[in-house]
C-alpha cells in the first residue's frame, strides 16, 4: 500500500507538524504529501465525554476525505473516569479514515486543575479559553503552542507529544493489517 496524499481535518500546526514528524517513521506514509484542512468535528467545541471525542476526530477525518488516499482526525476531549480529583481526564484521540475502514487511538490522559474544569463545565469555554480566563495564561492559543499539558508539567509534556501518541497508536492497526483483519475468528 503506496500513500501519496494525506488529508487532516485542521490547520493547527501543532497538529499538522505532529503528524508530519510521526509519519516519517512509517514507509507506507513517509514521502506522502499533508493537505491540511479546517473542517467541522461536528461535536462541541470542547468535548465531554468519550464517544463524543471519538465522534469529533472521526467526523474530522471523514470531512478531511477529499482527493487523498487517507485522512487523519484529532480531537481532544474530557472523558470520566473515577477516582480523579475532578472526575475527568483529557484525552487526544486520532481517526485515521481510508474510505472503508476507522482506525482509532488514544493517547496518555492528564487531569486538568479543578478550577478548569468548572469552568469547561459551568461556562462552556474550550480549554485555551478557561486557561486564559483562570489566569494559568496570557496566551488566548496555548492548542496551537504548548497546550494545557504543556503549561502543566511546566514543558516536560506539549501538546504534540499528546497528538503524536495518538497517531502512533491509531497507526498501530493500519500498519498490521494483517494482524485487524475482520475475517478472523475468535
Amino acid at each position: 500500500m503506496k500513500i501519496t496524499k494525506i488529508g487532516i481535518g485542521t490547520k493547527n500546526e501543532v497538529k499538522v507538524n505532529a503528524l508530519k514528524e510521526t509519519i516519517k517513521d512509517y514507509p507506507f506514509l513517509a514521502f506522502a504529501s499533508i493537505v491540511p484542512r479546517e473542517v467541522p468535528s461536528e461535536v462541541a467545541e470542547q468535548p465531554k465525554s468519550l464517544e463524543e471525542t471519538i465522534r469529533g476526530a472521526k467526523k474530522r477525518a471523514k470531512n478531511a476525505f477529499i482527493g487523498c488516499d487517507l485522512s487523519f482526525g484529532i480531537e481532544d476531549g474530557l472523558i470520566k473516569v473515577p477516582e480523579t480529583k475532578t472526575g475527568y481526564l483529557n484525552i487526544c484521540v486520532c481517526a485515521v479514515y481510508d474510505v472503508e475502514n476507522y482506525y482509532l487511538g488514544m493517547s496518555s490522559a492528564f487531569e486538568y486543575p479543578e478550577k478548569i474544569v468548572k469552568i469547561l463545565f459551568r461556562e462552556g469555554l474550550d480549554v485555551n479559553q478557561a486557561f486564559f480566563e483562570s489566569g494559568l495564561t496570557k496566551n488566548k492559543k496555548i492548542g496551537s503552542f504548548e497546550g494545557a499539558v504543556g503549561i502543566l508539567t511546566k514543558g516536560r509534556w506539549l501538546r504534540a507529544d499528546t497528538v503524536k501518541q495518538s497517531i502512533i497508536s491509531a497507526l498501530v492497526a493500519l500498519d498490521n493489517k494483517e494482524l485487524y483483519s475482520s475475517n478472523l475468528k475468535s
